[in-house]
């Protein structure tokens, strides 16, 4: 008696302790569910201590948290009248005194910068002392502000356009906790919606804390959509294969209870909820129900040969147990590559994958032969699907092709990798922070809305260190920061930078009576009585403490980015270090270009490295299966090309479509790969017993199969394909992908291990039909005939 024989016997003699055991574990991870928190942080693709991370983080510790600046905009001729020009301004002394807003900026709180003679320093003069009363008021102060004060230009004002903005800081210890959401949804979000319908406008609202709760939000949504869509989808395939409710009824138990797993798992490891981990519940519904269909698939024939219902669920178990646990192993050992690469997001994502694989895995194998066993025998018409028509000739036709066609197979094969390989060369990189986002939001608009009217809403930061104290303020080091200041306007990708730099030209114009054509840095015999007015300024009362830090060695100048790809980032990159270089000698000066759409960039070209680490590691494990199942070296590779071609075709198709690698599409191989695997397994397990059966006759065993696996590695493919493509439901750009590249590359396995496995295994059949070359597996898949009998 072998192992799985000795397994289905336990199973089917404890079946009430082992349905108790299962409620008891299904109660204790639902319990769990309560520790789920979703994620207020951007997702960080580096190691902790990159090059990348090191410098963001000591930013960090000299500025604090950059992304806390939520922004308001109008663009509206209206807006420069009387009551809507006072109300925009009013708008946002309603958040000054809230407990999450460190300090606003608007039109209102305009200082004019002034040179005081007399006392030898600058002072500051609101823009305008009462509120306007008549239009002619509002565009005196327009004209004054449009015209002579360039130092808020693409601050709080657009100069061509007309458009205004607003800033709100958000306090930076709350930036990355539950309070920002609360802000936002509770307060934000309220007083704007009240103030376009007092005032009849369109506001815009954007700014990193805003989109990364509006988006942590859809996240948040697309989970229950995700679940819901893959339970409906599966359960409809699976009743059009099968015609019963009972099938899909346990199937369905099966794949609930893995996705109460799934979401107990998330919370006892307290893992936070990001946007791949959200993708987990829905995957193990996609994966989930192939396992039922092999087991219910395989209890069926077993019915309809002998009618026994006791040994159709020990043969269920014994027959399919062994195959199905090495196919769930492959596809655990895909995603569990991920745990190999130093991101959290991915090693994350990779633990859960994994972990849940196998559970659910286990629970099909425990809950359908239990439930079964307690049922009434499936009637006849339960069984017709196994002599439906249309798939006996979907069968047949795959034979006659693996008969008659091989040449036309092989041919089509070598046309596709070659328009394969052209499409890998056309693939292109992106490492964009917002372009997965909801295309149709309005937070999406309004994104789009900043970056033509400021010139991005995603800061970058330059960070210079200048090695002593009150190094910042020597006029020779304003000088090369006005270089980068040059180089950064000449991108049309970048907005205007605001630095030290732009304080001390406003100091300048200033002292010369506020004439805007003095807003430049003072020359050398300017410098020692302007920096004396300086001096005797009280700091506080301006910006400076934002650009420079407390003992004047640390300085940052702030660009902000539009949404732009690695390409134009690496170009932007070269040419500001470029300047950094020739202007800031590294003996004297250390200066590093950082903010977090930087980090993210460079993380995703930091994922392709891993990606090609993590695919050679998994084909390079799920080699050691096939030579530890099969200890044949020629079925390694027949096996392997079979499962290379759909993602080298995938590639390609990516490539002439212009679908970018990204963190999100990065996955889309390795899932594949582990996924596919399971047709090919499940082919070779059956091909082997055949062979047995056969004689070592390669084209019988070959064909027998062929007919035995080829409907249900047809369903499963069917059922995954549409399974994966519920993610095209999603509104992000990256999970649509993710799910049409998926789906497309199963179907293309399922063609490969259907019509090319079984031409190469004839192709080569002289090479591979020795007994010596294919030798005893380590691990018997499927049971002999005199097992069989035994049971």
């Amino acid at each position: 008696m072998n192992f799985w024989t000795k397994v289905a016997g336990i199973i089917l003699r404890n079946r009430y302790l082992v349905l108790l055991g299962i409620a008891i574990i299904t109660g204790l991870l639902a319990s769990q569910m309560k520790y789920m928190k979703f994620s207020y942080t951007e997702a960080n693709l580096l190691p902790e201590n990159h090059e990348a991370n090191l410098e963001y983080n000591k930013f960090l510790e000299i500025f604090g948290e950059e992304g806390n600046l939520v922004i308001l905009g109008i663009k509206d001729s209206t807006v420069f009248t009387p009551k809507k020009f006072n109300a925009w301004n009013n708008l946002v002394n309603q958040f000054d005194d809230l407990e999450e807003i460190d300090f606003t900026l608007s039109i209102a709180d305009v200082q004019k910068l002034k040179a005081d003679r007399k006392k030898r320093k600058f002072v500051l003069e609101p823009l305008y002392k009462t509120n306007p009363k008549t239009t002619a008021e509002v565009l005196a102060i327009k004209k004054e502000l449009f015209e002579k004060l360039p130092f808020y230009d693409n601050l709080l004002f657009n100069k061509e356009t007309g458009t205004l903005q607003t800033a709100i800081y958000i306090k930076k210890d709350i930036v990355n906790t539950p309070k920002r959401r609360d802000f936002i949804f509770n307060t934000l979000i309220p007083i704007i919606e009240k103030f376009e319908k007092d005032n009849n406008v369109d506001v815009r609202i954007s700014g990193m804390p805003y989109i990364r709760t509006l988006n942590a939000q859809n996240i948040q949504g697309e989970i229950l959509l995700f679940v819901l869509g893959a339970l409906l989808i599966t359960a409809v395939i699976f009743f059009f294969f099968f015609r019963s409710y009972r099938a899909t009824f346990i199937t369905l138990l099966v794949v609930t209870i893995g996705v109460t797993w799934a979401f107990g798992f998330i919370g006892w490891f307290r893992f936070e909820i990001t946007v791949l981990s959200a993708l987990i519940p829905p995957l193990i519904i996609v994966i989930g129900v192939p396992n039922a269909v092999f087991l219910i698939n395989k209890y069926q024939q077993e019915i309809k040969k002998h009618g026994n219902q006791a040994k159709s669920l020990q043969r269920v178990i014994a027959k399919v147990g062994n195959a199905t646990l090495m196919t769930n192993i492959t596809t655990a050992s895909g995603f569990a590559t991920f745990v190999f690469v130093k991101s959290d997001l991915l090693r994350e994502f990779g633990i859960l994958a994994s972990v849940n694989i196998i559970s659910i895995f286990i629970l099909a194998l425990l809950i359908i032969p239990i439930i079964y066993s307690f049922m009434p025998l499936p009637k006849k018409k339960h069984l017709n699907h196994l002599e439906r028509q249309w798939i006996e000739n979907v069968v047949d036709w795959m034979e006659r092709m693996v008969r008659n066609q091989r040449i036309t197979i092989y041919f089509t094969t070598v046309i596709v990798i070659v328009l394969s390989i052209i499409g890998v060369y056309k693939i292109k990189v992106s490492g964009s922070l917002i372009e997965d986002m909801p295309k149709s939001t309005s937070f999406y608009k309004d994104i789009k809305f900043f970056e033509r009217e400021f010139g991005g809403i995603m800061p970058l930061e330059i960070l210079i260190d200048t090695k002593k104290e009150k190094g910042v303020m020597k006029l020779s080091t304003l000088k090369k920061m006005d270089k980068i200041n040059e180089a950064i306007e000449s991108f049309l990708e970048l907005s205007k930078p605001i630095s030290v730099v732009n304080l001390v030209k406003y100091s300048k114009q200033a002292y010369y009576l506020g004439n805007p054509k003095y807003y430049q840095l003072p020359t050398t015999q300017e410098q020692s009585y302007i920096f004396a007015y300086t001096k005797n300024t009280n700091n506080d009362a301006g910006l400076l403490k934002n650009f420079v830090d407390s003992t004047g060695r640390y300085a940052r100048i702030t660009t902000f980015m539009k949404d732009i790809g690695t390409d134009k980032m690496d170009v932007i990159q070269e040419r500001l270090r470029a300047v950094v270089d020739k202007e800031f000698p590294s003996d004297t000066y250390e200066v590093s270009i950082t903010g977090k759409a930087l980090v993210f960039i460079k993380g995703t070209n930091y994922l392709i490295t891993n990606l090609v680490f993590s695919l050679s590691l998994a084909i390079v494990l799920i080699a050691l299966f096939m030579a530890w199942m099969f200890r044949s070296p020629q079925m390694i590779v027949i096996s392997l090309l079979p499962n290379i071609l759909p993602l080298l075709i995938t590639a390609g198709l990516m490539g002439f479509f212009g679908i970018p690698i990204k963190p999100s599409t990065i996955l889309v191989f390795s899932i594949a790969f582990g996924i596919s695997v399971d047709d090919t397994i499940h082919f070779l397990a059956k091909y082997r017993q055949e062979l047995i059966a056969h004689d070592w006759r390669i084209k019988p065993s070959v064909y027998a199969a062929l007919r035995e696996t080829g409907v249900s590695m047809f369903y499963t493919s069917i059922v995954l394909f549409f399974g994966f493509l519920v993610f095209c439901l999603s509104s992000f750009g990256g999970t649509i992908a993710l799910g049409g590249l998926v789906s497309i590359t199963l179907l293309l396995a399922m063609v490969s291990n259907l019509l090319l496995l079984p031409s190469l295994l004839l192709t080569f059949e002289k090479k591979i039909a020795n007994k010596k070359m294919f030798k005893e597996p380590k691990i018997k898949i499927l049971p002999t005939e005199e097992e069989k009998t035994e049971l």
